[in-house]
């Protein structure tokens, strides 16, 4: 089984926009959107929720009452002030640290996990899907993205699907490490902006402390010629597959108020012919 996550250095490359095209293309796959955290290829894929699973992680503090002495340890140790002075927790300043529920005399204080999300098995028109949606606000969007890559694993098992295609999260944080670790190999998609560069080569640093293989791919590359020239360069020097450009069209515009891909509003574009020779050069270097 191969996997192939699609990932950029910031937000607004047009990595789903361009997942989504890669969904038209694939013809035997399991789509994962592991970007929890603003998760979107459902606004292009439009999936019918088969399963809807509740997401716990981290934990909250809550005092009982009836057990507590009000001695004011728990009070003491706070370093984030979350326990008032009738010993009630603020779950919002609570970090979940734990050390009020290890300290306390009496064993008042409860530590149940809270839910911080969901996480569905899908079908859509273009295969099935497995995506997930982060709480306001919530924390452990790392464990979430490991969560919907296990079960897209599970479900291509269960299928006999060979392929999985993952829409990653953008920047270099803990849900990108979560979304690269194991894949197969990874698709950066930059652009050639000053911030574009940048950020390209923050994420495939990344992937290469990881030891992921790397493929790049210029995304609105006839704005900034220079720029997109200079993207390449960094590729070829640095052992970086580099696969092309893909030029400005307002079709990704176009088709995502459509709620289609670039290929189902489209399919005669120059964007899309662009697209197709990428997506050809990504199997051939995976070996798919």
């Amino acid at each position: 089984m191969k996997e192939l996550v699609v990932i950029s250095g910031k937000g607004g490359t047009g990595k789903t926009s361009l997942m989504g095209a890669f969904a038209s293309l694939a013809e035997n796959k399991v789509l994962c959107d592991a970007d929890v955290d603003a998760a979107d290829l459902h606004l292009i894929l439009d999936p019918d929720i088969l399963q809807q699973t509740d997401f716990e992680a981290g934990n909250t503090a809550i005092i009982n009452t009836d057990k507590c002495s009000e001695c004011g340890l728990c009070r003491d140790l706070c370093q984030w002030d979350a326990i008032n002075e009738a010993f009630c927790v603020d779950s919002i300043l609570c970090e979940g640290c734990g050390v009020c529920v290890y300290f306390c005399p009496e064993k008042a204080i409860d530590f149940p996990e809270k839910m911080c999300g969901e996480w569905f098995l899908s079908d859509t028109r273009l295969g099935p899907m497995v995506h997930a949606r982060l709480g306001i606000a919530e924390e452990n969007s790392g464990k979430l993205v490991s969560l919907v890559r296990q079960e897209a694993n599970k479900l291509a098992i269960e299928k006999g699907i060979d392929l999985i295609l993952t829409d990653g999260p953008p920047g270099i944080g803990c849900p990108v490490i979560a979304a690269i670790g194991g894949a197969n190999a990874v698709l950066i998609v930059t652009e050639p902006t000053v911030s574009g560069v940048h950020d390209m080569e923050r994420v495939a640093e990344l992937a290469s402390f990881f030891k992921v293989p790397a493929m790049v791919c210029v995304n609105k590359a006839d704005i900034n010629l220079e720029k997109t020239r200079e993207i390449e360069k960094f590729a070829i020097e640095n052992g970086l597959k580099y696969l092309g450009v893909i030029p400005f069209d307002q079709v990704f515009t176009r088709s995502m108020v459509n709620r289609q891909t670039v290929f189902e509003y489209d399919s005669n574009s120059n964007a899309n012919k662009a697209i197709k020779n990428v997506w050809e050069k990504a199997v051939k270097e995976m070996g798919i």
